[in-house]
């Protein structure tokens, strides 16, 4: 622990030797111009608050990164996972605050109290981390996805999450990545309504549907989907969270964005549905229930 401390210290020390590394100001992304101040601000802060994780030069190689599942983000890829803008489109600041507000949920990204000005600062000097993806005049902020209107609201709930079973289970055929939550034979019943046939049985699927499957990323680890009944969500704490997620997906993963290939009504749909099944979590009769129709189905 002594040496673990010193060599804290001296990584600490050297990043900062010289905090005013910023002589002039840069164009970001979206022409917003900052001022070399407000860099030098925010690598301040940056060398305080998020170095022991994300490292000296943002490459989530901090001194306390060894032992964090997930590993933090390494900011020179210029990468944002939770954007709300599409996909592999860059996000606008005040998503990027509200990360730092709110925290991701079962990570060590807590949440920060900073001022608006600390914030902010700490935001644009992250962007230095990757400049070929932030910096110049010829970079474009992504198009805001906004939350559309419910179009169920809780008199509808109940049908929401049934029509979301199906949309999860058949339409985004979701447990290819994540898990099946159904019995193998209402999982058949599933595709045979949505698909209009009964070609379907319980015989056709296998028990890797109840599985999480590792997945590729471009974050230079391979990530696990979540299951909803069990796992911390990172960026989700409201049902306009989740149909956010799906809408737009989750930048360097294998998340795509359902929006381009789903109605508006199936995302709010399939949103009330993994609603649902989060609240599995806190509910122990639920959870025990799923667990078990689970083993009887690989058993079978």
């Amino acid at each position: 622990m002594k040496y673990l401390l010193m060599a804290f210290s001296l990584v600490c020390s050297l990043a900062c030797e010289d905090q005013n590394t910023f002589r002039e100001g840069v164009v970001m992304a979206g022409g917003l111009f900052v001022e070399a101040d407000q860099l030098n601000l925010g690598k301040r802060i940056y060398t305080e608050h998020c170095l022991a994780c994300h490292g000296v030069e943002g490459k989530g190689d901090g001194p306390s990164a060894i032992g964090l599942s997930p590993p933090p983000r390494d900011f020179t890829l210029g990468i944002i996972k939770f954007g709300n803008v599409f996909s592999g489109q860059l996000t606008h600041d005040d998503i990027l605050k509200s990360h730092l507000e709110r925290g991701l949920g079962g990570t060590a990204m807590l949440p920060w109290d900073l001022s608006e000005e600390q914030a902010d600062a700490v935001i644009q000097y992250v962007k230095t981390f990757a400049p070929d993806t932030w910096i110049g005049r010829d970079k474009e902020l992504g198009q805001r996805v906004r939350v559309s209107e419910d179009p169920f609201g809780l008199a509808r709930k109940s049908s929401a999450i049934e029509r979301g079973k199906g949309v999860y289970h058949v339409s985004a055929n979701c447990q290819t990545c994540h898990s099946a939550y159904v019995s193998k034979e209402e999982l058949a019943a599933l595709f045979n309504r949505v698909e209009e046939t009964d070609e379907y049985s319980a015989g056709d699927f296998e028990n890797d549907i109840y599985a999480l499957k590792l997945q590729e990323s471009e974050h230079g680890h391979k990530t696990i989907p979540p299951d909803f009944t069990w796992h911390e969500m990172r960026s989700i704490q409201t049902i306009e969270d989740i149909y956010l997620r799906v809408a737009v997906g989750i930048g360097g993963t294998t998340m795509p964005p359902w929006l381009e290939s789903l109605s508006d009504e199936d995302i709010w749909a399939v949103s009330y549905y993994i609603q649902d099944l989060m609240d599995i979590k806190g509910n122990p009769e639920r959870r025990r229930n799923l667990r078990d129709m689970i083993r009887r189905e690989k058993e079978e």
